[in-house]
């Protein structure tokens, strides 16, 4: 799942990334060009059963991504905007931050 939050006076959106702790393994990071392709562990909450992620992304653009889940298998978000070939025979996620 993912979550947008706009802001009226800043040129960012808040989007949260949460995958259901028991669709994956022990852990799973996010990989994605805004983080220069180095994988980021998600935390765990416990009160949602879930791993999240949330940072702040500028406005009015388009951000490639993907999950990794137990270091080697690679998850696509459902719910991702669109999803683009990545030139390995895969698709990568993109959210949009067009308001």
């Amino acid at each position: 799942m993912i979550s947008k939050r706009y802001f009226k006076t800043k040129n960012e959106v808040e989007v949260t990334f949460e995958i259901p702790a028991e669709e994956v393994g022990r852990s799973i990071s996010l990989v994605a060009d805004f983080l220069d392709w180095q994988p980021v562990e998600m935390k765990k909450v416990a009160k949602t059963k879930s791993f999240k992620y949330k940072t702040r992304l500028p406005k009015n653009g388009q951000f490639e991504f993907r999950y990794l889940v137990d270091e080697e298998k690679w998850l696509n978000d459902p719910q991702a905007d669109l999803y683009k070939p990545n030139g390995m025979g895969e698709d990568n996620g993109l959210v949009s931050t067009h308001q």
